[in-house]
């Protein structure tokens, strides 16, 4: 996994936490959990990295902000809010984005991976809600929350999106190895070789189309802050 523009590497160990039901227990930051691994933070957002492996389960942790989960591997989690029984079992699949809400002071809980194969997602939390949002929208918004809109491109091969202006910071994420042109209106481009999970933050207002051109289908999703 790396950023195109500044470059992330990262594994990360999860722990194996056995009881199926919590009381009494304490729980952590989301940024102090082992394997929420924060790759970039600023003043804006923050992003982080969960690798969690077959049969695992994070500790309790707590959220405090909105934020987009986007998941980049096929598996079965189970999730679990702190002092409740675990939850119904679920499955992902590269590409899922999740806009989730808070609507308490926290949200405290543990995810289960009860499927064979790893649990990889981006978890990207704006710092802040904005109590007036922008009204500017780039594009078609494939999700949202009170603190962000989320735009999602699926790309053939050869295909290109509309042209779109980004008004506000965000964070672009690949869903899929995608070889990428991103073209300006007076022609200017740039081509960057993109892999599952690779994600950049751009704070500048933008206008840009993305272009595949490569050979096999691509998947980008653009998480702008509201």
């Amino acid at each position: 996994m790396k950023s195109y523009l500044p470059c992330v590497a990262l594994l990360v160990i999860s722990r194996i936490l056995t009881s199926p039901q919590a009381s009494n227990v304490t729980s952590v930051p989301v940024e102090e959990e082992p394997l929420h691994k924060v790759v970039f933070k600023n003043d804006a957002v923050t992003v982080m990295h969960v690798i969690l492996p077959p049969g695992q389960t994070t500790l309790f942790h707590s959220h405090t902000h909105d934020r987009v989960v986007i998941d980049l591997s096929a598996t079965t989690i189970a999730q679990q809010k702190i002092n409740e029984a675990e939850g119904p079992s679920t499955a992902t699949k590269p590409g899922n984005i999740s806009a989730l809400t808070l609507t308490e002071a926290s949200y405290t809980h543990r995810v289960h991976n009860v499927g064979t194969a790893p649990y990889e997602v981006l978890d990207i939390e704006p710092a802040q809600r904005p109590t007036t949002p922008s009204p500017d929208v780039a594009a078609t918004v494939a999700a949202e929350n009170p603190s962000a809109r989320v735009y999602n491109w699926v790309l053939a091969p050869g295909a290109t999106s509309p042209m779109h202006t980004h008004m506000r910071p965000y964070v672009s994420v690949s869903i899929t190895a995608l070889n990428l042109k991103m073209a300006s209106p007076d022609g200017q481009s740039a081509t960057h070789e993109v892999g599952p999970g690779d994600f950049r933050y751009v704070d500048a207002k933008i206008t840009h189309n993305l272009a595949n051109v490569g050979t096999t289908p691509g998947q980008i999703v653009e998480v702008e802050l509201k």
